[in-house]
């Protein structure tokens, strides 16, 4: 059948289009910018649909010809009004829904009880649910705890942890149970809900087969990598203070940690086994999902938490070339007697264990102090040591713009007054090519312009070296393959 693909760039949606393809469905992805969609493996097997799921007319049109469509868009980070841009998202798309006559919607959800205290986050996530359900389509909802994978939220958290804390002073929600699945079991079960033929909507809670709490999980991670760790209770850290703890030493930032904690306060375990009745399946134990996340090196990750974009409908950040404003630029020429293309591999390779062509230490401390004010810092690396695509995480930027063999621009992700770019172009010129390296800020108010004021000394000694060496790391390329 065709069926209609959300949040096709994120963490799930990534990994469930190829095995749609694979079962001999058609597939249509929903995206705000299309050109995100460029990079990944699949994309010439697929159709794409621009449009927002708080732009009903543009849902309509995505939604026309389809007999099923996943909605896999939520806020994990509590950005201003995500709880109403949720709301009106989901209901959006349910009258959407009923409008193309749609034969059944799939969401994934997540598993709590039923709770008036609950946090925000998964009070939202309910309530999209609820408000999905509440249309003439059939709607099946499935909800997941701790999903076990390579590049998972839930994975890299508990993974940091481990690694790097040799004595751990662990909160109290650190022993609540909860019930972890592998996230090909997740995926496998989004993809069988389309063979639910019943006209009936249905909330599925969906576990592995092992019940733990999250300190035996740590345990269990440390016994698979070798690693002797002390795990010391404390009753004093709330889950504010948690994710600013898990803020430093993992790659989430604490906006993105705090869902996942308020998400363990409470016991999160299977009650209800209709999942396993009608769809049968035989999950996999906590230990094989871990194995199988630990072996791919990290280039062969097909998809990361960090690769999905604000959602529903977060304002999208501007653009240098078009957006009004106040700009300040910092301009870098290098003149190379190399082809464009060589300059395109060195500056495709920024970040990650390769750096920033030298004074490293200085993006190292700009990064741990973008950690301490609660920002991504440098934690999350790349995906792969020389291949981009358009809207995946490096480092604390997100990739903005490719132009292969011509032009990469980064915006920045860091706690600044104001948004950032670093920009490289390739520009043919005679026997060889000028390497152009512009970086640009848009300030916010008086502070984003003392920011630039303060750190320029800084840009005008790191700017140019990064350029230059940039350029020579070019140079040595094209005559090594002379």
């Amino acid at each position: 059948m065709r069926v209609l693909v959300t949040g096709a760039t994120g963490y799930i949606g990534g990994r469930l289009v190829p095995i749609l393809l694979g079962a001999g469905h058609e597939v249509r992805c929903l995206s705000r910018d299309p050109a995100r969609l460029d990079g990944m493996p699949w994309r010439e097997r697929v159709q794409v649909a621009r449009g927002d799921v708080l732009d009903p007319g543009s849902l309509t049109a995505a939604l026309e010809g389809c007999a099923a469509a996943y909605y896999l868009i939520h806020a994990m980070a509590e950005g201003p009004g995500f709880e109403s841009r949720d709301r009106q998202g989901a209901s959006n798309f349910r009258d959407a829904a009923a409008a193309c006559g749609l034969r059944r919607i799939v969401y994934l959800g997540g598993l709590a009880p039923e709770d008036p205290d609950l946090s925000k986050h998964l009070n939202s996530r309910h309530e999209v649910g609820r408000l999905l359900a509440e249309g003439p389509t059939p709607v099946t909802e499935f909800r997941a705890a701790v999903i076990i994978g390579s590049g998972s939220m839930s994975f890299e958290m508990l993974r940091y942890l481990t690694e790097v804390l040799p004595v751990m002073t662990t909160p109290r929600w650190v022993r609540n149970r909860c019930q972890p699945i592998a996230v090909s079991d997740v995926l496998g079960l989004l993809v069988r809900s389309l063979e639910d033929v019943e006209a009936i909507s249905r909330v599925l809670e969906i576990g592995g087969p092992d019940i733990l709490s999250y300190q035996d999980m740590m345990r269990a991670y440390a016994a698979e990598v070798g690693l002797r760790r002390w795990i010391i209770p404390v009753p004093l850290l709330s889950p504010g203070l948690s994710s600013l703890w898990v803020g430093l030493v993992t790659p989430l930032p604490p906006k993105v940690a705090r869902p996942l904690i308020e998400g363990l306060r409470a016991e999160v375990v299977v009650h209800d086994d209709a999942a396993r009745r009608l769809f049968p399946h035989e999950p996999l134990p906590f230990v094989e999902a871990m194995r199988l996340a630990l072996a791919p090196a990290p280039e062969a990750v097909a998809t990361r938490w960090s690769d999905a974009a604000p959602s529903p409908a977060h304002p999208a950040p501007g653009d240098p070339e078009w957006s009004g404003g106040r700009v300040f630029t910092d301009r870098r020429v290098v003149p190379t007697d190399v082809e464009a293309h060589h300059l395109f591999w060195a500056f495709s390779r920024v970040g990650g264990d390769v750096g920033y062509y030298g004074l490293n230490w200085a993006w190292r401390l700009r990064g741990w102090l973008d950690r301490l004010v609660g920002g991504v810092g440098l934690r999350r690396g790349r995906r792969h040591p020389e291949h981009l695509r358009e809207g995946e995480a490096l480092d604390f930027w997100r990739v903005d713009r490719i132009a292969p063999g011509r032009l990469l621009r980064l915006q920045a992700e860091m706690r600044l007054p104001g948004e950032a770019w670093l920009q490289w172009e390739a520009e043919p010129m005679g026997d060889g090519a000028d390497l152009i390296q512009t970086a640009i800020f848009r300030p916010r108010g008086l502070l984003g312009r003392l920011y630039w004021y303060v750190m320029a000394p800084f840009h005008s000694y790191i700017f140019p070296r990064m350029a230059w060496k940039m350029a020579a790391a070019a140079e040595e390329r094209g005559y090594a393959c002379q």
